[in-house]
C-alpha cells in the first residue's frame, strides 16, 4: 500500500478547492485531507490535522496567505506550505520564501508541475521557477535575488522583512483611508504607536507613503480590495 502525502487547500473559491481536489486525488500517492476558506480557521485546522503539505493561497479573508504561512510554520515545522497566488512577481516569491513557504507557483499552473512540487517539498526541498533546491541552494538564491532587487544604499536587512500580524492590520486601516487616530481609537493603541508602526511598513515595502504602501499590498494580494471600502 502507497504512503499518501496528506494535503490541506487554503482557499475560498469552492470551484477553484474543487478542481485542485480532483486533480490531485487522481495521483495515486496524493491525498486531500481537509480544504478550508479562511485564514484564521486554516491556522487551526492545520494544528489538528497537521498535513504533510498546505496549498495555501495569498489573498484571503482574515488574513492573508503569507501571515497564515508564518503562524503554521511556526508550530508545524515539518508541513510544507506552497503558496499558490494570482499576483506574480519576483517580489512576491522572496515574501513567500521568507515567510517560510517551500514552494510558490500562479494559480494557472500546469497541474503536473504542482504535483511534482508537492512531492519534492515533502523531501524538504524547495521548487522555485521549476528547480529544486536544497537549503544551500535556496540561501544562494535569495542572495542573488536580493543583490538583484535591493537598492543602492538600503541596508540589506531592511527590504523583504515580513510585516507583522499588527503592521499588517494597520496597513489594512490606512488602506480604508482611515487616519492614525481613526487607526489608534479602533486598535486601543496610541497614535505615536501606530505613526512608529507607519514608519516601519514604510521602510520594509521600500514605499514613500500609505497610499503606495496600500497599492503595494492590493497588488500582491494582501489585502482585499472589499476591505479598503470604508465602514467594512
Amino acid at each position: 500500500m502507497v504512503d499518501k502525502i496528506r494535503i490541506m487547500i487554503v482557499d475560498d473559491h469552492p470551484l477553484f478547492r474543487e478542481g485542485l481536489r480532483r486533480v490531485l486525488e487522481e495521483e495515486e500517492d496524493l491525498l486531500v485531507e481537509a480544504e478550508v476558506a479562511d485564514g484564521e480557521q486554516a491556522i487551526v485546522l492545520a494544528r489538528d490535522t497537521q498535513p504533510d503539505v498546505i496549498l495555501l493561497d495569498i489573498n484571503l479573508p482574515s488574513m492573508n496567505g503569507l501571515q497564515v504561512t508564518r503562524e503554521i510554520k511556526a508550530s508545524l515545522p515539518k508541513t510544507a506550505v506552497i503558496n499558490l497566488t494570482a499576483y506574480h512577481d519576483e517580489e512576491q516569491i522572496i515574501h513567500a520564501i521568507n515567510a517560510g513557504a517551500s514552494a510558490y507557483y500562479p494559480k494557472e499552473v500546469l497541474p503536473g508541475k504542482l504535483i511534482f512540487a508537492v512531492r519534492q517539498v515533502t523531501q524538504g526541498r524547495w521548487v522555485i521557477d521549476d528547480e529544486v533546491l536544497d537549503e544551500d541552494q535556496l540561501r544562494d538564491w535569495l542572495f542573488d535575488q536580493y543583490r538583484t532587487l535591493v537598492p543602492p544604499g538600503m541596508p540589506d536587512d531592511s527590504r523583504f522583512v515580513p510585516l507583522s500580524a499588527r503592521e499588517m492590520e494597520i496597513l489594512q486601516h490606512a488602506a480604508r483611508g482611515s487616519s492614525n487616530k481613526e487607526i489608534a481609537h479602533s486598535l486601543a493603541i496610541s497614535q505615536q504607536t501606530v505613526k512608529n508602526h507607519i514608519s516601519s511598513i514604510l521602510r520594509k515595502l521600500d514605499v514613500k507613503d500609505r497610499t503606495e504602501a496600500a497599492v503595494y499590498a492590493l497588488r500582491h494580494g494582501w489585502i482585499r480590495l472589499e476591505d479598503t471600502k470604508p465602514g467594512e
